[in-house]
């Protein structure tokens, strides 16, 4: 079940879920109370949006219907919680892959309900590689850039609400290495003409992309190191969403409840 719909992400990732076998696509979306319409359309199915004030009616009639499926969730930042417990409270087991919310009781939420659930704030498998190799360096070599600045920029698409999750996600390696920095301390672009003229976006993807740019120099900067990611369109974000749907599937028959994997347990195929 793909809620969110029809928001970019989850339409991406339900038009990949339709190429292939290994899914079938339920035909109902949560969706939020500001979604007027009643149903879209992903490759020829129907898919009827519930918005909030009628989920809780509706959900029996899901779960009768269509028995042991995982909810993929892309919704707002400021839904996470609210959609997290919601599942929590009917034991649907679910993939997040939105930024925001209150993630320590997020993570309770799901604990403590039995549920099972993959929530990471990036599905983007390549990328969530490299912020663990990042991890490794911070582990293994404390204090390697002490007395070096940082800056972070990251750029997103104008209707991103939130500051990059993957971007925040960096700095404590960052500062394990040596480097003082905070979240407040990210410079989030989201006008659409800084993007194209200054950063060089594609025209085509400023409505979708995902640029993130680390650099790193010494205090007399005459040494300067830089990191780069740059992501343009959103197909990445289905790919891995999708792999995260069969890991917990998979999890789910070994008996796991309670537990909350990452990207990374997806990444290495462990029990987390």
């Amino acid at each position: 079940m793909i809620n969110g719909l029809p928001g970019n992400v989850a339409t991406t990732i339900s038009r990949h879920a339709s190429m292939e076998d290994r899914f079938a696509i339920i035909p109902y979306s949560l969706t939020g109370p500001e979604i007027t319409a009643r149903e879209t359309v992903i490759k020829e199915l129907p898919i009827r949006l519930i918005t909030p004030d009628k989920r809780e009616e509706m959900i029996g009639m899901l779960k009768k219907e269509f028995s042991g499926f995982i909810s993929i969730d892309f919704s707002h930042p400021d839904a996470v919680n609210e959609n997290a417990e919601f599942y929590c409270r009917h034991r649907l087991p679910f993939v997040m892959g939105t930024t925001g919310g209150r993630r320590e009781e997020l993570l309770r939420t799901v604990r403590e309900s039995g549920n099972s659930a993959v929530i990471a704030p990036n599905m983007a498998k390549q990328i969530v590689g490299l912020q663990a190799m990042v991890a490794y360096a911070a582990e293994n070599f404390p204090g390697l850039f002490t007395g070096y600045t940082l800056s972070i920029t990251e750029s997103h698409q104008q209707g991103k609400a939130d500051t990059s999750g993957t971007a925040k996600a960096m700095i404590g390696s960052f500062n394990q290495m040596g480097i003082p920095f905070f979240p407040e301390e990210i410079a989030k672009i989201r006008d659409p003409q800084i993007q194209k003229g200054e950063l060089g976006v594609p025209e085509d993807y400023l409505s979708g992309h995902g640029w993130h740019t680390y650099t790193i120099e010494s205090k007399d900067k005459n040494v300067l190191f830089e990191l780069k990611h740059n992501i343009n369109g959103r197909e990445i974000y289905a790919e891995g969403t999708l792999d995260a749907v069969l890991f917990l599937t998979r999890r789910i028959r070994k008996n796991s409840p309670g537990k909350v994997f990452s990207m990374i347990d997806v990444l290495m195929n462990t029990d987390g």
